[in-house]
């Protein structure tokens, strides 16, 4: 249920940036996990994949970074770092 909310949190702000910038579709999203973030990548681009079925961001390249640093402060986020647009 964590992981459906968080998606969905990250689609909205995706689908946000793309109206803003008058885009046709979402080409690539890098988020970036932190050392203490509670899912797998794999797990989370599977999530990924089925939240953007049918929107602007369907077939985006998703790149995932994983940092290893337990003691930052944000160890246990999930960060949007880019939307890249067309």
């Amino acid at each position: 249920m964590h992981e459906f909310s968080l998606i969905n949190d990250l689609m909205r702000r995706i689908n946000g940036i793309a109206q803003e910038q008058s885009a046709r579709r979402v080409v690539g999203v890098k988020v970036t996990f932190g050392a203490l973030s509670h899912i797998s990548a794999d797990h989370f681009r599977h999530h990924f994949m089925a939240a953007a079925k049918g929107t602007i961001a369907e077939d985006a390249r998703l790149e995932i970074e994983t940092l290893r640093d337990k003691h930052d402060p944000q160890a246990q986020d999930i960060l949007l770092e880019s939307v890249e647009v067309e």
